[in-house]
Formats: C-alpha cells, structure tokens, sequence
C-alpha cells in the first residue's frame, strides 16, 4: 500500500534512506531538515508530495517530490529510496510510477531527477532508464571534484 506521509514516519524515512548506504550524511541531515519543513508548513504549502510504501504495516520505501518554481509544470524528483532489505521486488517502481501519476494528475507536463556519477550510483541509472528516463544532461564536478550531476528527464504528457 502507498499513503501520504505522516509526521510518525519521520524517523523510519530516516532509517530507510541510511540502509540503502548510498546517501551521505549531509544528505540524510538535509533530508532531515526536508522533512521537518514539509511537516511543519502543512505538508502541501509548496505544491510538495511525499508518500510511503508500506509492507507488514511498516514504511519500507519512500518518495518525495515538488514542482519546479518559475517552470510550466514541470516536476523534480527529490528522493526516492526503498530500504535495503526490500530492493529488489518492484517497490522502488512502483513509488516512482505513483509519483509520476500524482504529478500528471496536478498537470504534470516533465519530471525531473538528479543524481550524482559516483560508481556506486549505477544502479539508480539502471532504475532510472529501466524506468523510462533519459539521461538529459551532466554537470561535472557539481557535487565536489569527481563528483557530477546527471540528471534524467522523462516527459509526463504530451
């Protein structure tokens, strides 16, 4: 089952984003921070989604996502993570098709996603292309030295 997320999934969001041992922990600080702001300015204030996946009445994966400002519908993925002892069965799919359908269903016109081009990031490009994106672009060094953006583009609707 996918629900909205809730204040009480806070830590367990947490949790599931550290298991994957792919987030640094600056990244799982601004996740954090992403979360508690998203709680504190009523969950929609900005046009932000977020839901988890659950399984045996525990969140086991989760996604996050909000328009981009100064665009015409288009959408940015901002995290999607599934915990590590639950990869592997189609969950990660199917948060990303759920948020794919919830940004179409707000007039959604493209989505996009970032990420870095560290080696351990292969398989989010696999997912992603397996999922219908396009590699669109790559920013070197954006993240540090070494360490580029690539961003991945799938149109929504036509």
């Amino acid at each position: 089952m996918i629900r909205l997320i809730c204040p009480d999934d806070h830590q367990q969001i947490l949790a599931i984003a550290a298991s994957t041992e792919v987030f640094q922990p600056h990244e799982l600080a601004t996740l954090e921070t992403v979360l508690d702001d998203y709680f504190a300015s009523c969950e929609d204030e900005f046009g932000h989604r977020a839901w988890v996946l659950i399984e045996t009445h525990l969140p086991v994966g989760f996604v996050y996502l909000a328009p981009v400002v100064m665009t015409d519908q288009t959408w940015e993925l901002w995290w999607i993570a599934v915990s590590s002892s639950h990869q592997g069965r189609g969950y990660g799919s199917r948060l990303l098709t759920h948020a794919e359908q919830a940004a179409r269903d707000a007039g959604g016109r493209l989505l996009l996603i970032e990420t870095s081009s560290l080696p351990h990031y292969q398989s989010t490009w696999q997912f992603y292309h397996r999922n219908g994106y396009a590699q669109v672009a790559e920013v070197p060094d954006f993240y540090a030295d070494g360490d580029n953006q690539r961003i991945f583009w799938k149109r929504l609707r036509s």
